[in-house]
């Protein structure tokens, strides 16, 4: 009798292990494609950056360029690499990053990695904080509506959606600090420390509490909106019907009958908006003064620099790619009848 349960757990295994082949052939397919995206989003952000009408240099040197003699601004756009052609500025620094350099940052005086390596955490720590509670909120708001569908939630819950649609992130920000930390002083306005200037656990915690806040109401609308026309689909197929007749409570039927069939086109929606929360990051953290790679990212672009300019924006193309990578994988997963083409 044991032969047959090892060849039932391996038949078993069979289905599970072909999905995750066909998640690393996505993986790999996607991992093509985007190497030359890539590439040319480098490029594009060197062309765009040499038909810029500011001066690198003019930035390098501020108000001290009005002062500064001739040869001397020639020597600095000479030790810059400014007087070459954006071609070969640009085969420059593709060989540096090959070999592991990415240049030298003139905004900062600092190498470009460690730029980074000082705001990515930051960065990440809000963006993640505030795709969880995203989630989190849409899913219960959306289970909640589609319930009571009708009902005072249901009303509430719609007509919110519909409304946050149309406001800016930044409008979003601004009305937060006017009321959470003007209006009624409860959480601070900005910055990551108290004005002592040191960073603790727990002051990190409110000061991240209200920019992370933003970020998610700001994703709100659409994830709320999927997960409650989806369930209300689901609620209506035969199986769920079948449930219900049986006699199940209905906080049975609805999350484990319904629930998870709504599931698979969240993961998606998910999927395709972390452009806009890459978007809603960078608007988020110049609001709040959130020391992340937003304010590099617009210091970047206000003083032309180009290796630091490059490396965020292929981090934020980057981060959209894998994102997107990883929900599709996530529906491959669980939902045997998706297709790994992608």
């Amino acid at each position: 009798m044991v032969a047959p349960r090892v060849r039932a757990s391996k038949e078993k295994a069979g289905p599970r292990e072909g999905r995750l082949r066909a998640a690393g052939r996505m993986a790999l397919r996607r991992l093509a494609v985007a190497v030359p995206l890539l590439l040319a989003v480098s490029g594009v952000v060197f062309a765009l950056g040499a038909a810029s009408p500011f001066d690198p240099v003019y930035q390098y040197y501020g108000t001290r360029i009005f002062t500064a003699a001739e040869a001397d601004v020639a020597r600095t756009r000479a030790e810059l690499g400014l007087d070459e052609p954006v071609w070969q500025q640009y085969g420059h620094w593709l060989n540096g990053v090959l070999g592991g350099d990415w240049g030298l940052s003139r905004s900062y005086g600092q190498p470009v990695s460690d730029v980074v390596a000082e705001r990515l955490p930051w960065t990440l720590l809000l963006a993640g904080t505030g795709l969880a509670l995203a989630v989190l909120i849409a899913l219960t708001l959306g289970v909640a509506s589609a319930w009571r569908q009708g009902g005072w939630i249901d009303r509430c819950t719609v007509t919110m959606a519909h409304t946050l649609e149309g406001l800016p992130t930044f409008l979003l920000g601004l009305g937060a600090i006017a009321v959470f930390a003007v209006a009624m002083p409860l959480l601070p306005a900005g910055g990551v420390s108290e004005a002592t200037g040191t960073a603790t656990v727990a002051s990190t915690i409110r000061h991240l509490a209200l920019p992370a806040l933003v970020l998610a109401v700001a994703q709100l609308p659409w994830l709320i909106l999927t997960v409650r026309q989806q369930l209300l689909v689901a609620l209506s197929e035969d199986h769920v019907t079948a449930a219900r007749s049986r006699g199940l409570p209905e906080r049975t039927v609805v999350l484990r009958h319904g629930l998870p069939g709504a599931l698979l086109p969240f993961v998606t929606t998910v999927g395709t908006r972390l452009p806009e929360l890459v978007t809603g990051v960078v608007l988020v953290e110049e609001v709040f003064s959130w020391p992340g790679v937003a304010g590099a990212m617009v210091r970047a672009g206000l003083n032309v620099d180009f290796p630091l300019l490059v490396a965020l924006t292929l981090l934020a193309t980057g981060a959209v790619l894998v994102g997107n990578l990883c929900a599709d994988i996530a529906v491959l997963l669980i939902d045997p009848r998706a297709s790994a083409n992608g």
